[in-house]
């Protein structure tokens, strides 16, 4: 029987507890499990770092709601990503990577990968043929986020797909900013689904925790492989926060999404703002592709002062119910000047971003009160 979105959020992995009837998921706080006898551990436990009960809960939910026949959750997002590369990469491989990706996964490529003997090309996601130029014969990943982070790109997913596949490469997708509820890339042809689930899926910026989501089944053993040689797996209170969280993902994504355009039509009259970046606007480069790809354009919204760096940085100052914070998709709104906080790492780097550039997460609090922080911190 096919289950709607919500309904996978609600209920996947997550049924009554056979024990006590309990409807929400216990908490399994332990290390170690008593063994029925030598090499017969109980219902395949043995370990809380190699398989845990409230993990694999949470992990049956995230293969549901994107669209995988399996998910593995990790301690943070930077966790999964370095998982990832170092199962599928060698010394000498080849990565490509956004010419506007994350600071975090930049820093992760230029500070460590690197010295592990990684090489990787920064290239624009937004142009096919940019992509299929940066790749060479030793080409492993093509590494994307859609949208980017934090200009707010939109790549093509199953055309770069295409791309990846034709020089036998995977496509990864770092789907944090869209959710699951908005995009769903493996059935667009990536490979293997990374999330941030500290961020939208969590929800309510009380837990850290990240996700790697794919079909193939031998990849993902070999994931889950690392995963459990590598030992950075989400605790049992982190999985089950998480699992909290994506219960009303849906719900919350559309009350972003409602409050952000709503953001973005004021910011885009504001004399103080030079230009609004958001794929919801009919004028942004990837627009037409993220209606293809995405059921709506996210609660996620950049703009560049007018006034410049110092401008920018003084509305991120002067802004109250926005609170000044890094990470994003919490039920809060927040504000940050990338340049200076986020992105600090790609500072001098080809992926260096605007100094007038302000991000905004967008949170579900009432519309009216956080256009009128927008209007005082605005104002010159």
């Amino acid at each position: 029987m096919t289950h709607g979105f919500e309904t996978l959020a609600i209920h996947a992995g997550q049924e009554p507890d056979p024990a006590t009837g309990a409807v929400v998921p216990p908490i399994f706080q332990t290390s170690t499990y008593a063994q029925d006898a030598v090499g017969h551990p109980r219902r395949g436990y043995e370990y809380s770092r190699t398989t845990n009960p409230t993990r694999d809960a949470l992990q049956e939910c995230l293969a549901a709601i994107e669209g995988g026949r399996r998910a593995l959750a990790f301690a943070s997002g930077l966790a999964a990503e370095d998982t990832l590369l170092r199962t599928v990469c060698r010394p000498g491989d080849h990565v490509v990577i956004p010419d506007d990706a994350y600071g975090g996964t930049y820093r992760l490529f230029a500070k460590v990968a690197e010295r592990w003997g990684l090489e990787f090309t920064p290239a624009s996601i937004h142009s096919v043929d940019a992509v299929r130029a940066a790749m060479t014969d030793r080409t492993k990943i093509v590494w994307l986020e859609t949208p980017t982070n934090p200009l707010l790109g939109i790549a093509d997913i199953a055309a770069l797909a295409q791309v990846a596949h034709d020089r036998d490469a995977l496509l990864v997708v770092d789907n944090t900013f869209a959710s699951p509820y908005l995009q769903q890339p493996l059935h667009l042809g990536a490979d293997v689904v990374v999330h941030s689930t500290t961020k939208y899926i969590g929800g309510h910026s009380d837990v850290v925790g990240g996700a790697l989501v794919g079909d193939d089944e031998e990849l993902l053993g070999r994931l889950a492989f690392h995963q459990n040689a590598m030992g950075a797996v989400s605790g049992p209170f982190d999985a089950w926060l998480t699992m909290r969280g994506i219960k009303t993902l849906g719900v919350r994504m559309d009350r972003h999404c409602d409050n952000a355009e709503k953001v973005v039509e004021f910011l885009s009259r504001h004399k103080a703002v030079r230009q609004v970046l958001y794929p919801g606007l009919p004028e942004h480069h990837g627009h037409e592709i993220a209606a293809k790809q995405m059921r709506r354009f996210g609660g996620m919204v950049s703009f560049r002062a007018a006034g410049g760096e110092e401008a920018a940085v003084e509305i991120c100052n002067r802004a109250k119910l926005f609170v000044l914070g890094e990470s994003l998709g919490g039920v809060e709104s927040l504000i940050e000047h990338p340049g200076r906080m986020t992105h600090a790492s790609a500072a001098g780097s080809p992926l260096e971003v605007p100094g007038d550039l302000v991000r905004l997460s967008v949170g579900i609090e009432t519309i009216d009160d956080l256009l009128a922080d927008l209007e005082q911190a605005l104002a010159r």
